[in-house]
């Protein structure tokens, strides 16, 4: 192995298991302004122990590791086409380690590469500069919040705000409405990075470009810079909340960048990155390749020092005054679940099985290969690795789950499930399944995949490993398995509740700031 191809191994492994010190003194920062009795601060709580044991395990912070994207400076007569040979073999190896998922999918066919390597993955941006140093910066983007991207054509209208035009005020709306739309669903609390103006395409890399920059910089244009403040500040007013629970702290930073445009196009471009916010750059001698310096200052000079959440995880109740948790074995009864409601916590012990796209479109006209009465479904693509003990999970946080929404209420009636874990809620159709049928939908923290990495026991089988691992069946023993019910048997939803609280507060800011 070449120096090069070193060099680019421990970025790949510091950027999935380490969070940089800017992204952390910000969510410290915001564990600050959430009472730690409620949703949002047990979240937050279990979001600064679940970045501390990523770093101690030097395993994936969140399980989704994202489309691996370099960005690369090289001095002139630089051999890119070797770099790009060398940053690809060590993103298979990194792999292979179980620092990445495997996350490459041939978009025909669905199979998994199984190396993360394939056409278009990784994306590597090569760009020349008159340094003889070389700089690689990465970023590995989930594609839970890469979902929630979203860009807008000014004039437009924008729902709860009105007409947004092509001024720097239209550009106020579409940013407050990225933010709104993507609710809990993107891991809240998230960064945005914002580009305005380009074509579709540029203005998209803009966006990305500036989840590069530091946390903590200013903007050096003066219009900017008021903007930034003002969407932190307002955006902050919505009442989202981490993992879209409600709460004080809705965006953990907002960078904007700005490009010229053709006349007839006007794009405002937003990339929602969620809370696991992991870039990492370093700074190569330009002829050993030897890491001479990081980009970003390390996790490690800022710990995380997290309150060690309860084994009850009481506290993450509503309100201190109605706290209820409930201890249930799998598989459940309809009994168990109707008698929870929205806000109570609850504690599996037992199998659960995991589930997402590829499982829930085959089960639509298929059989089941086990017996799933009262059984529990996971919206999760773990990290495994498998030695002569057999398979072992290395990190299993929820996926977002609103993309079972078509197959969901369907595929719990026809196979007797009981409950449903992940992230972000669901809609109407699984709440009226869940109402008919005896369901609950239960909500796991976004990317603390080394925190229920450690409740899952043994893995007791695995199923459709045609799949591919993030797709396959696993079905995994548990303990300790701790989720709040934020989807009830008796229509009530947390999420469209928030989503409606949310839409109220977006629409106070309807009339003209910046003109």
């Amino acid at each position: 192995m070449s120096i090069f191809e070193e060099s680019i191994y421990k970025l790949i492994v510091e950027t999935s298991t380490n969070l940089p010190a800017d992204v952390r003194r910000t969510i410290a920062a915001a564990r600050e302004k959430e009472d730690s009795a409620t949703r949002a601060g047990l979240s937050l709580t279990t979001i600064a122990q679940n970045i501390d044991m990523a770093e101690c395990n030097v395993s994936p912070i969140c399980q989704d590791t994202g489309m691996p994207t370099f960005v690369v400076h090289t001095p002139v007569g630089a051999n890119q086409i070797v770099m790009r040979k060398e940053i690809r073999s060590a993103i298979a190896r990194a792999t292979k380690d179980g620092k990445l998922r495997t996350n490459s999918v041939d978009s025909l066919t669905g199979g998994n590469s199984g190396d993360n390597l394939g056409p278009g993955t990784p994306v590597i941006h090569f760009e020349q500069w008159e340094k003889d140093e070389v700089d690689v910066r990465l970023i590995l983007k989930g594609g839970g919040c890469e979902n929630k991207n979203i860009q807008y054509s000014l004039p437009c209208e924008i729902e709860g705000l009105g007409k947004a035009g092509r001024d720097l005020d239209g550009i106020r709306k579409c940013v407050l409405h990225a933010v709104y739309q993507a609710q809990g669903q993107g891991c809240s609390a998230g960064f945005i990075g914002v580009g305005i103006g380009g074509d579709r395409t540029t203005g998209y890399e803009l966006a990305k470009q500036q989840l590069f920059r530091h946390v903590e910089d200013v903007n050096p244009i003066p219009e900017l810079a008021q903007l930034e403040a003002y969407i932190m500040d307002k955006a902050n007013q919505l009442g989202i909340g981490t993992m879209g629970f409600g709460g004080n702290v809705t965006l953990l930073g907002c960078k904007v960048g700005v490009n010229n445009r053709l006349p007839a196009s006007f794009f405002v471009s937003v990339a929602y990155n969620c809370w696991a916010y992991r870039r990492q750059g370093v700074v190569l001698d330009g002829e050993t390749h030897e890491i001479k310096s990081w980009v970003y200052e390390g996790g490690s000079s800022v710990p995380m020092n997290a309150t060690a959440v309860s084994e009850n995880a009481a506290e993450a109740s509503a309100a201190p005054t109605e706290r209820r948790e409930i201890v249930l074995q799998m598989p459940l009864t309809e009994e168990d679940v109707r008698g929870l409601k929205v806000g109570d916590v609850v504690i599996l012990n037992g199998e659960m099985h995991t589930g997402r796209d590829a499982l829930h479109k085959h089960l639509m006209d298929h059989d089941a290969p086990i017996d799933l009465t009262g059984g529990v479904i996971y919206h999760c693509g773990p990290v495994m690795l498998k030695d002569e003990a057999g398979w072992h999970v290395k990190a299993a946080g929820p996926t977002t789950s609103i993309r079972e929404e078509p197959y969901q209420g369907d595929i719990m009636r026809k196979f007797g499930i009981r409950a449903v874990i992940g992230k972000g809620g669901m809609g109407p159709k699984t709440l009226k399944a869940l109402q008919e049928h005896g369901g609950v939908y239960l909500n796991a923290v976004g990317g603390a995949a080394q925190y229920y990495a450690e409740c899952i026991k043994q893995v007791n089988g695995v199923d459709f490993m045609e799949f591919g691992i993030p797709e396959a069946m696993w079905h995994l023993q548990v303990e300790g398995f701790a989720a709040i019910v934020t989807m009830d048997a008796h229509g009530n939803s947390l999420h469209a509740d928030v989503d409606k609280d949310s839409r109220e507060k977006l629409a106070q800011f309807k009339d003209p700031v910046f003109v």
